[in-house]
């Protein structure tokens, strides 16, 4: 019986030359296609760590903010801001006689549309009758 040689593909390009690929997408078009279900990322959930499913989306009964040393302040996000894919800017100047502003942006909207609690800080404000130049820290939540 006659051995038979072992075959090889020809190769007509460099094989020690490396390629990269890449792909370009703007910010907003990766989260529309996040944020609407378009694309589905693998390797989440599971793990042995419970669960795998992420929290259902807020049920509309509104947003809860814990404002650190607050003296008047309030802030109300609408439930339907959550579906923004833009930062959006509050004022939260309430009944202190000064305002600061917080910026929540399009993943800080969609984590708090899903249940997640986000901390940001607010702008420094400026000397007022009763209070020196400060900022807060600000923690949201959405039910």
């Amino acid at each position: 019986m006659q051995a038979i040689a072992p075959t090889r593909a020809a190769y007509t390009e460099h094989i020690d030359v490396p390629m990269e690929a890449t792909v370009s997408i703007t910010r907003k078009a990766f989260l529309v296609q996040l944020v609407g279900g378009g694309w589905v990322l693998a390797g989440c959930g599971g793990g042995g760590y419970g669960g795998g499913s992420a929290p259902a989306p807020s049920t509309g009964a509104g947003c809860t903010a814990t404002i650190a040393g607050n003296h008047g302040h309030t802030l109300a996000i609408p439930v339907a801001d959550l579906n923004s894919l833009e930062a959006i800017i509050y004022n939260i100047g309430g009944t202190a006689d000064h305002s600061h502003s917080v910026t929540f942006s399009a993943m800080d909207l969609y984590n708090l549309k899903f249940g997640y609690t986000v901390a940001v800080t607010s702008t420094m404000s400026v000397a007022s009758a009763t209070a020196a130049p400060h900022d807060h820290a600000i923690g949201e939540h959405c039910a």
